[in-house]
């Protein structure tokens, strides 16, 4: 009988210890998301990321109007999976880039 509670209370141990581990804050990685999401512009301060892109033309058009972008003009992928165009945002022209992440970065 004993020997049930004390396997019982190990496993219990266990799993809070376990839970702990999980914690996200102590486990906050230095490296990038695959993909950016959410409002901020960029995940990374390495933007733009070089890799096969696969968002299209009209996908990263969006993923710019969504982000506060209007206008966007001459949008070009280059050979190394970035995406380059101008566009307005609050009231000026930039150069903005979008990277296979969907990390916007403003010139």
């Amino acid at each position: 009988m004993y020997r049930i509670i004390g396997l019982g209370a190990l496993v219990l141990f266990l799993s809070t210890a376990t839970a702990f581990a999980q914690d996200p804050a102590s486990n906050a990685s230095t490296r990038p998301p695959a993909i950016a999401t959410g409002d901020a512009d960029s995940k990374t301060s390495a933007a733009p990321l070089v890799g096969k892109n696969s968002f299209t033309k009209e996908q990263t058009r969006d993923r710019l109007k969504d982000h506060g972008y209007s206008q966007v003009k001459n949008l070009q992928k280059d050979q190394e999976g970035v995406w380059h165009a101008t566009a307005s945002r609050d009231g000026r022209t930039v150069g903005v880039t979008v990277d296979y992440q969907g990390n916007i970065t403003q010139q």
